[in-house]
């Protein structure tokens, strides 16, 4: 494989279940869901993952554009001046979406260069109005991350904190860990764990991979060009109780979609950008795996991470 052609994933040290631990799996949005977690019911837990699995279902069928009358298939097919109704959950997604938008100086763009900002969201109405015709967006490159936030909170509510949720490996969650480990063991490698780059003990933090395959590509929305030569991991800290108040924006309920937008923008940002986001959201680190350059054999892989990171 190409350098240029570097996958990214998430993935756990082990290969089958860690000691201790109940792997449930579920398939939604074009790929495998799973929670790993440590509780003593079985049956129990098992109950609460078919919770956080029917979440996932739902979410899909709001916020994919391969459903006909989802809210993201509505909104695709407004013309200038109308308007259509969504749901919370949409409507949540949209404005974190906006947000990534503006903090990585559009290079995260769920319109893929169609036109974000001829859209109005109305939030206390729930409504997306188009100012401007011919907006499409495609929410792939969060909708994971966020129903994989949803789970994390439904396994919390079901009072089973040590677990680990993924959605494809592409977006994973740590929340508490076994009670034999400080972390849940992470991943850095690319699909299919050919190459780890890092292992990490992940204890409430959110991960986020993205990267280019053999045939495919991530454009640039603000050029329209595709992007080559780099796969990047985000990190983002979910705090918990009173250290919530001190993290990224929104970090405390909505850490692995920011982190998968992030992830995202770090594939197309300059090294000097991506450092600067790093400094200024506390909490959060990145990777970035760039192709050999010239006299150079190997990829490098550089870790940059906040103040507090």
């Amino acid at each position: 494989m190409k350098d240029a052609e570097r996958g990214a994933t998430l993935g756990l040290w082990e290969a089958g279940p860690l000691r201790g631990a109940l792997r449930l799996s579920h398939a939604a949005m074009a790929t495998v869901f799973e929670v790993h977690c440590v509780h003593p019911d079985a049956r129990y837990a098992g109950q609460a993952a078919q919770a956080a699995f029917e979440v996932v279902d739902r979410l899909e069928q709001e916020l994919s554009r391969f459903v006909g009358n989802s809210d993201i298939a509505r909104i695709n097919g407004l013309t200038a001046g109308e308007s259509t109704r969504v749901s919370p959950s949409t409507m949540e997604c949209l404005e974190i979406a906006r947000a990534l938008y503006e903090l990585t100086g559009r290079a995260f763009d769920v319109s893929i260069g169609s036109g974000l900002d001829g859209l109005e969201l109305d939030a206390g109405g729930f409504t997306v109005r188009a100012a401007a015709a011919g907006v499409r967006l495609d929410l792939g490159g969060i909708g994971k991350g966020y129903a994989v936030d949803r789970m994390a909170e439904v396994m919390e509510e079901w009072e089973i904190p040590r677990a680990l949720v993924h959605g494809g490996f592409s977006s994973v969650l740590a929340l508490e860990p076994p009670p034999d480990r400080d972390g849940w063991p992470v991943t850095l490698s690319t699909p299919e764990g050919r190459e780890v780059f890092a292992r990490l003990s992940a204890r409430r933090l959110a991960f986020s991979a993205s990267g280019t395959q053999k045939g495919a590509h991530i454009l640039d929305p603000r050029t329209g060009r595709p992007v080559r030569g780099r796969a990047a991991w985000a990190s983002l800290a979910r705090p918990a109780g009173p250290e919530a108040g001190t993290a990224a924006p929104e970090a405390a309920r909505s850490a692995a979609v920011i982190a998968e937008g992030l992830s995202t923008a770090f594939m197309i940002l300059p090294v000097d950008d991506v450092t600067a986001l790093c400094e200024r959201c506390p909490g959060l680190e990145a990777w970035l795996l760039r192709e050999p350059e010239e006299g150079r054999d190997a990829a490098s892989l550089i870790h940059l991470s906040s103040p507090r990171g």
